[in-house]
């Protein structure tokens, strides 16, 4: 009697925002959760969410997030209007949204959203503070994993 347990295709990652990781050197991370509605999360079950040009607004203490898209399912329900890209309100700690606001209003860093991923049963947002990237820091952060993948090849034909 062994009991087999349901196989997630997703992984447990939602979206991925892969220009942030481009455009920003990324100094710290925090992990938020998201305030959503029904259509929402089923919606990110079936893997409809895009972070691309999303951001993170600080206003009145709270944390929300703004340019996410999640697209709803054509079986959504017909009395609910549903708006893909509305502003979601970002669920943290107290001294989590202090040490945010103090790095985007004193530091100078910018703070956006580099995942959305589920945790157990409740999707989480990985929000992270940052700073810009010049042009040469982007090439220098290519040219330098271009030589990791160049080494990692020549060890493996190595040990072949």
């Amino acid at each position: 009697m062994s009991k087999q347990k349901k196989s997630q295709p997703t992984g447990g990652t939602i979206a991925l925002n892969k220009r942030a990781k481009h455009e920003y050197f990324i100094e710290q991370r925090f992990e938020a959760g998201l305030a959503l509605t029904g259509w929402e999360v089923k919606s990110l079950r079936a893997g409809k969410a895009q972070l691309v040009d999303s951001y993170v607004l600080l206003k009145d203490g709270e944390a929300f997030l703004f340019g996410a898209h999640i697209t709803p399912l054509l079986a959504a329900s017909t009395h609910v209007i549903a708006d893909p890209t509305r502003t979601r309100k970002l669920l943290l700690h107290r001294r989590e949204l202090e040490k945010i606001i103090a790095g985007v209003e004193q530091k100078g860093y910018s703070c956006v959203p580099l995942a959305l991923y589920w945790k157990k049963h409740l999707v989480k947002c990985e929000i992270a503070l940052v700073k810009g990237k010049k042009d040469y820091d982007k090439r220098e952060t290519e040219k330098n994993r271009d030589w990791d993948r160049e080494k990692q090849r020549l060890v493996r034909e190595a040990n072949r």
